[in-house]
């Protein structure tokens, strides 16, 4: 049997953060132990999870607030991971270095630094980008999950491009499910 795939806590914890900051502490409370996931209160992951505590959290939260209130907040949860890695994981002299790029080296050499730590994110799934006209991310989720989820790492990758490469970037996804895997493919425009 194998080992769980395990991505960053910052899945949960983002998510949490932006629950609360669109229903306000209460309610987020509220809806959380509605949905099952009332051990989360006061007692976030400070570890690598195991991928499915992410994905039982967006399923639960589509069921309960609905499609677009959870794209909503897997989007701010997204940003905010992007401002977390912005602040914390990503070496500031890397950033500064990126910045003096055009964008579409700047686009080239960030995405290979993330492609060396994709697993953070992508768990079981994977992670590619293509230099094509307009540049390509695509996000493959093997884990059983909605298409919903996809939202996370729009918000994700739209935040990190915006401040690395360009303060114009736009995202166009294409988010679907795809037998058992949910292909996010993320087309940007630098």
């Amino acid at each position: 049997m194998s080992t769980p795939s395990k991505i960053g806590p910052n899945s949960i914890i983002q998510t949490v953060a932006a629950l609360e900051a669109k229903f306000g502490k209460t309610k987020a409370d509220t809806i959380l132990k509605k949905i099952g996931q009332g051990h989360f209160i006061g007692n976030l992951p400070t570890e690598m999870i195991e991928e499915s505590k992410f994905h039982a959290m967006v399923t639960s939260l589509q069921k309960e607030i609905g499609n677009t209130s959870t794209a909503e907040i897997l989007k701010e949860s997204g940003e905010r991971t992007a401002r977390y890695l912005l602040k914390v994981r990503i070496p500031a002299i890397f950033q500064k270095i990126v910045k003096l790029l055009p964008g579409r080296p700047a686009f080239k050499i960030f995405l290979f630094a993330i492609s060396k730590n994709a697993w953070t994110f992508a768990g079981s799934g994977k992670f590619s980008y293509i230099m094509s006209r307009p540049p390509e991310i695509t996000v493959i989720v093997t884990y059983p999950t909605h298409p919903v989820v996809g939202n996370f790492y729009l918000g994700t990758f739209t935040a990190l491009l915006q401040e690395l490469v360009n303060p114009k970037t736009k995202i166009k996804a294409d988010i679907r499910q795809e037998n058992k895997t949910i292909r996010c493919n993320y087309r940007c425009e630098i």
